[in-house]
């Protein structure tokens, strides 16, 4: 006796369509049920309507690729369930959407980041929601039938997609006001839409990036600039900004060093850290600020232990492994390695022009307790990960608020050392990539929407040193209220004296030389 019997296709797309709303879709309908201005009855109506609409879209989906595809048939849907089960959980334990941006994050995340996320709980879900039905999908029997019925049945299903779409046209302006929220949430269309949208989009993007006017350096003092960019840094959790903690106790006592309003343009990493880089705001590639210093003449070096970054074409690419490598007596682990032999390299550079960029990770969950030597765990007790964090809040703030706390040492050092170097000028500059979500909402981490992110994933710190007599600042009314990413690419050409039409002196915060 077989322990499957054998069942019709029809009977098969039923079950795999019902599976996947009750399964995947919960938390699509609990939006739109918490959202809808409807009145009771209109919004029972609309639930029951999106219902019997996803119900027969499923449907007639599975039914066309198991009839088309047979085998390969069973392996997607298979492939489809532990996708979804993954998702699902993502959204009910960190409260994200699987937007295009999710899914770019996702392209762009290393398995020592991934790695993070992983679980008990996170492989249990997706044994049950995921494994089970894959498994039962691939081994279920089943009468495939005619095509004469394929036939019949798809066309029952546009249908009645067609007569639930055209009875609830008064909620058009409702699905067009939340669709980036509706479309996240709805499995498994959400990642297979967003996944086609970023490939197109990869392929589409220029080959080059779009070359800048020429510039040329001005003068032959010697000037160095260190920027570094911060990890998922939120301006709510810095002492500087007036945060109750004191996890900036050296910073806070570094004299000449000035602290802006900012916002992000993005709240990921790879959008953040282009419009650190950018001379302005735009979705094409325009060459980046270490690429046209390089190309004007500037020695420039990239160190780095994050990724994500926009195309970088310089000659100095250095990774915190190599690092590791260069220096062995370092500290390994920890974002101190990329400020390894920093005074040393810029002192034997054979240009008067010098930009280090340090592209670090401090603050990039799910492990903050990870970014962080032992030393620097002030704030006890710590959640190891963010999903451990969510059952006591407090304790992972406690462990966000030591990877500030490290920052603070490792930016306080970079000033004394760029202090001591008495023959250069020198100017550091701290901007993060976007903030973080620590709870708020019961959100975490980052990579909403702009549009639906709350305020502490975009507001970040803008921190920037000068040694004496490098550069003039200019006065708080010459300056906006709050600065943007952008300000970073005019404020740098103008430290490394480069004369260009890319330059923009309204997005400088420096007066002209």
């Amino acid at each position: 006796m077989k322990l499957l019997r054998p069942i019709s296709l029809f009977v098969f797309s039923c079950i795999v369509s019902i599976g996947t709303l009750l399964f995947y879709n919960i938390p699509f309908f609990n939006y739109v049920a918490n959202n809808s201005n409807e009145s009771l009855g209109g919004r029972i109506f609309l639930l029951a309507s999106l219902v019997v609409i996803m119900l027969a879209l499923n449907f007639m989906m599975t039914y066309l690729v198991m009839y088309l595809l047979r085998m390969v048939g069973r392996i997607l849907l298979a492939i489809l369930s532990i996708i979804n089960a993954t998702a699902v959980y993502f959204i009910f334990t960190y409260s994200v959407m699987i937007d295009a941006t999710t899914i770019e994050n996702v392209f762009n995340t290393r398995y020592s980041e991934a790695s993070g996320f992983f679980s008990v709980w996170l492989w249990l879900f997706i044994l049950v929601f995921g494994v089970v039905p894959a498994a039962w999908c691939l081994l279920q029997p089943v009468v495939i039938g005619k095509a004469k019925k394929t036939l019949i049945y798809c066309a029952a299903s546009l249908a009645v997609v067609l007569i639930f779409a055209l009875a609830n046209y008064t909620q058009m302006l409702f699905v067009s006001e939340h669709d980036t929220e509706l479309g996240g949430l709805l499995q498994p269309w959400s990642y297979l839409v967003n996944t086609g949208r970023i490939i197109s989009f990869s392929q589409n993007e220029q080959a080059e990036e779009i070359k800048l006017p020429d510039g040329k350096i001005t003068d032959n003092e010697k000037a160095v600039v260190v920027l570094v960019i911060g990890e998922s840094a939120r301006k709510a959790n810095f002492q500087l900004y007036g945060y109750k903690r004191q996890n900036n106790p050296l910073l806070s006592k570094q004299e000449g060093l000035k602290v802006y309003e900012a916002t992000s343009c993005a709240t990921y990493t790879t959008a953040g850290t282009k419009a650190i880089l950018e001379p302005q705001d735009s979705g094409d590639l325009y060459e980046l600020l270490p690429n046209y210093a390089f190309r004007t003449g500037v020695d420039v070096a990239w160190r780095t232990s994050n990724w994500g970054e926009p195309p970088i074409h310089i000659d100095e690419y250095i990774t915190d492994d190599e690092l590791a490598k260069q220096y062995p007596d370092a500290r390994k682990g920890y974002d101190e390695i990329l400020y390894q032999g920093l005074r040393e390299r810029i002192e034997s550079s054979k240009k008067n022009k010098v930009l280090i960029v340090l592209h670090t990770s401090t603050s990039h969950g799910p492990n903050y307790t990870k970014k962080y030597p032992k030393e620097f765990e002030a704030f006890k007790p710590v959640a190891k990960n963010v999903e451990e964090g969510q059952k006591d809040v407090s304790k992972l703030i406690n462990a966000y608020d030591n990877t500030i706390l490290y920052t603070d040492f490792l930016l306080d050092g970079l000033i004394n050392t760029l202090r001591a170097m008495t023959d250069w000028h020198s100017a550091m500059v701290f901007i993060s990539d976007h903030g973080e979500s620590l709870g708020e909402n019961k959100m975490f981490m980052h990579g909403l929407p702009m549009n639906l992110a709350p305020k502490v994933q975009y507001e970040i710190p803008f921190l920037v040193w000068t040694s004496e007599g490098f550069r003039d600042y200019k006065a708080k009314d010459e300056l906006p209220a709050v600065l943007e990413q952008h300000y970073i690419f005019h404020s740098v050409l103008n430290l490394l004296s480069i004369d260009s039409p890319a330059y923009d002196k309204e997005f400088d915060i420096f007066k002209i030389k």
